[in-house]
């Protein structure tokens, strides 16, 4: 079976061998979410992914999928993404009405939560592997296998009970098998091929370093910046050598409005133990080359600015003294002795008043 079904996705896939551009585990998955809020108020919520790139969101006044990218359809024909889009919008009406109909034979209580996810996985060198999984309240429920669903051991009594009232639908079991071990691996090709140009871009990172406010007396908040990075998966490290530093924490991977990520890095250490940190980026764009930047006490710009700036003022400023004294002739100095001269002494002269005179 598993030998037959490689053959089909190898044969049937438009673009085929543009999956082996791919070497690291994919997989693309639609997410149903039915909030209920009482017996009789529920909100619906659908998106599509492949991986943690949101491809479709869902309208839910028309039903249909909105494509938030012109390759986000791959390569397949209308025709089967119609089809499709219809088998998705009656079971997305469908699903949850199952669980309002026996919400208290199978004790949900209100307000909760339920989480539909199907999809396949594609392993480069493999047949693709098809899922589909129901969750409440963010845990697994049950789960569906070779045309049955079946209970997660943290479901209990109530996942047994979902599972045979789900079961009891044949026709809509069929439809779900035939479209993650046939349909879902030919879409995740197409969208493969489609989109490859997007998909295998890589953006080289950039970096730089700062401190946060401070912990408390005596401490630094040591704080990485990692920035305009495609694709999404990173590894962000402080390190000390080569030993990494269990304190660190790591923020959300947050967009840019580029399509690149951001990403920050922070660490919490005495200031007198901060010298000889570093903090290393690892990532597809840089080719196998880590970047590693290595932290500097604040003050030691400072340090170097008084060691210096200082000495090379001093020294223009005695270069200034120096040359002024030079400018400036020598002139002895005198005393006027008019005043102390004797009119009776030899070779003295006496003016006489003007009023004498």
């Amino acid at each position: 079976m598993l030998f037959l079904q490689l053959v089909l996705f190898v044969v049937l896939l438009p673009g085929g061998g543009s999956e082996d551009a791919f070497q690291e585990p994919i997989s693309v998955q639609i997410i149903l979410t039915t909030s209920f809020y009482n017996c009789s108020s529920m909100q619906n919520q659908g998106s599509a992914w492949l991986d943690e790139l949101q491809t479709h969101a869902w309208d839910n006044k028309t039903g249909a999928f909105i494509f938030l990218q012109h390759w986000y359809k791959g390569k397949l024909c209308s025709k089967e993404l119609t089809e499709v889009e219809e088998l998705f919008s009656s079971y997305y009406i469908g699903f949850p009405l199952k669980f309002q109909d026996h919400g208290s034979q199978w004790q949900l209580e209100y307000p909760f939560q339920v989480q539909l996810a199907l999809g396949c996985e594609l392993r480069f060198g493999e047949a693709s592997v098809g899922f589909m999984r129901i969750a409440y309240q963010g845990s697994d429920l049950v789960s569906f296998q070779s045309m049955s669903w079946w209970p997660s051991p943290e479901g209990g009594s109530r996942a047994q009970q979902v599972c045979r009232v789900f079961n009891q639908d044949h026709e809509d079991n069929e439809l779900m098998h035939t479209f993650i071990i046939d349909y879902c691996p030919r879409y995740l090709s197409s969208l493969l091929d489609a989109g490859k140009a997007d998909l295998q871009r890589q953006v080289r990172p950039e970096a730089w370093l700062s401190a946060g406010p401070s912990p408390g007396p005596g401490r630094l908040l040591l704080v990485c910046h990692v920035s305009g990075f495609y694709p999404k998966p990173v590894w962000v490290m402080w390190m000390r050598g080569e030993q990494e530093q269990r304190g660190t924490q790591r923020g959300d991977v947050l967009p840019h409005a580029d399509g690149t990520w951001y990403l920050r890095m922070s660490l919490d250490v005495k200031a007198r133990e901060a010298a000889g940190l570093s903090c290393r980026v690892r990532h597809s764009s840089l080719g196998g080359q880590d970047m590693v930047l290595y932290w500097e006490q604040p003050h030691s710009m400072g340090l170097v600015f008084l060691a210096v700036i200082v000495p090379l003022v001093l020294l223009a400023g005695l270069a200034l003294w120096l040359r002024k004294r030079w400018k400036t002739p020598w002139r002895p100095q005198c005393t006027d002795l008019r005043s102390e001269r004797d009119p009776s002494s030899p070779g003295s002269s006496t003016y006489p008043n003007p009023a004498q005179r």
